[in-house]
């Protein structure tokens, strides 16, 4: 699997060093805890899967911090060492509805991440991801995708849309290899692609196939942790 998200570079909206957030947050009254589970990939590796929050800050940043510059540059088509504290905010501060992102864990710590944002008004979202570069060629990124898929058509979401740079084949893959019927065009050495997530004979059959060599071990307990109104 690539280490990189399929998005357009994503603008720095402030200055870095700001102090984060603490991991002491509650957890967001909206928090879709249904959606935790354990996972053997297809490259044998256990990881938890779950939806992003506020809390995740310092783990994003010591995550993004990790990333070798190429992985960085195929997420935001630039060289990008350090996420600004308004870009921590965003990441993690969603409302699980028309932002969502989704987290792989191993031993509490963010090893990939899978995000959406639905264009407000359509049932079409920009979609991305990004995996640390020695989990690569694990699954991770397919993982995510399928995990993204069934989670946006729950909120009406029927179209994906992605850009990535026409040299990242392995990424490409993913999005070609989906089951999905994507179309895709080339400018500038980047590449749109737009596809419905509509399940089709054609989709269950690919997520069949990705899911022989996966296996769901369990829903994950959420802790019991304050319910109260979060700092996003």
């Amino acid at each position: 699997m690539p280490s990189t998200a399929p998005s357009a570079a994503e603008p720095d909206p402030g200055p870095a060093g700001t102090p984060l957030p603490s991991r002491e947050l509650p957890v967001p009254p909206n928090y879709p805890s249904g959606l935790e589970r354990d996972v053997v990939s297809a490259g044998s590796t256990r990881i938890h899967l779950r939806p992003i929050r506020p809390d995740d800050a310092e783990r994003l940043v010591e995550f993004h911090n990790h990333l070798s510059p190429h992985s960085s540059y195929l997420r935001f088509f630039t060289f990008h060492p350090v996420l600004s504290a308004a870009e921590v905010e965003r990441f993690t501060c969603v409302d699980y509805e028309n932002r969502f992102a989704l987290v792989a864990e191993i031993d509490d710590h963010l090893v990939a991440v899978g995000r959406f944002d639905r264009h407000l008004g359509t049932s079409d979202a920009e979609v991305a991801f990004v995996v640390a570069d020695d989990l690569q060629h694990h699954g991770i990124g397919s993982l995510l995708l399928d995990e993204l898929a069934g989670a946006a058509r729950e909120r009406g979401i029927t179209t994906f849309l992605a850009d990535t740079l026409e040299e990242n084949h392995t990424m490409l893959g993913v999005f070609l290899h989906s089951g999905f019927p994507v179309t895709k065009s080339t400018e500038y050495g980047t590449v749109t692609l737009r596809f419905s997530i509509e399940e089709t004979d054609a989709s269950r059959a690919a997520l069949a196939l990705r899911e022989q060599a996966r296996q769901v071990i369990s829903n994950y307990p959420m802790p019991e942790r304050a319910q109260e109104p979060h700092a996003c």
